[in-house]
């Protein structure tokens, strides 16, 4: 009977049909998880760089002159001058002086319109990098997982002791953990990136509101029929 025990805790234990089906796939290498991380990264470092060459070329740097102007009612003049600009503020100031005639009213839906078709372009890609922001931790973590069931899985076919055993498991664990710092690497620049070209874009709105209503204040302090320009 004790010898029958002893055979029973010597055996090793049985995996269900699933369980080893799972554990046959999860003891693949891990390595496809870091060049899976790395390939994120390249393309959130090219995100980055693409929207702030964007943000940069689609800006009115003298939108707060422009604004004064338009309160001045100087419409000829800020139209000449926004005629080649690029970006939502000059869009929004052609467009809202082209249908300047057609009264304040219909200048706040044009405003209100071109907003929404221009803000599109400045939110473009940067739902990538939230996401990458959120989820490369996980897929860091997800290596990290697979990393240390393999290591525990050599440990468990190994017949090594004391030093070796030790050594085994501290060198697959710490491999493993490359794959966590890695996926934290990727996630914090996005992070800080998707909140700067956020910050970025609530600002130009904000600007671009502040031209409209300056434009429309001033429509709607003049005369009737004079709202065509100085």
């Amino acid at each position: 009977m004790t010898s029958f025990l002893l055979l029973a805790q010597a055996a090793p234990p049985e995996l269900g049909w699933l369980s080893s089906k799972l554990l046959g796939v999860t003891l693949g290498s891990a390595e496809w998880v870091l060049w899976l991380l790395v390939i994120l990264s390249v393309m959130s470092i090219a995100v980055m760089l693409e929207r702030a060459v964007y943000f940069a070329r689609h800006r009115l740097p003298n939108s707060e002159a422009l604004a004064v102007r338009l309160a001045r009612g100087e419409f000829d003049a800020v139209s000449a001058e926004v005629k080649n600009q690029k970006g939502m503020e000059a869009a929004v100031i052609r467009e809202a002086l082209a249908s300047a005639s057609q009264g304040p009213d219909t200048v706040e839906q044009v405003i209100a319109s071109t907003v929404a078709r221009e803000r599109p372009q400045y939110e473009r890609f940067l739902s990538l990098l939230g996401t990458l922001g959120n989820n490369a931790p996980f897929i860091g973590l997800f290596g990290t997982v697979l990393g240390i069931i393999k290591a525990f899985n050599d440990l468990g076919e190994m017949n090594a002791k004391g030093g070796a055993m030790q050594q085994t498991v501290m060198a697959g664990i710490s491999e493993a953990l490359v794959a966590t710092a890695v996926g934290l690497a990727v996630a914090i620049p996005a992070v800080v990136a998707f909140n700067i070209f956020n910050r970025q874009l609530k600002t130009l709105t904000s600007r671009t509101t502040s031209l409209g209503h300056a434009l429309v204040g001033a429509m709607k302090a003049r005369k009737p029929g004079a709202a065509g320009g100085n």
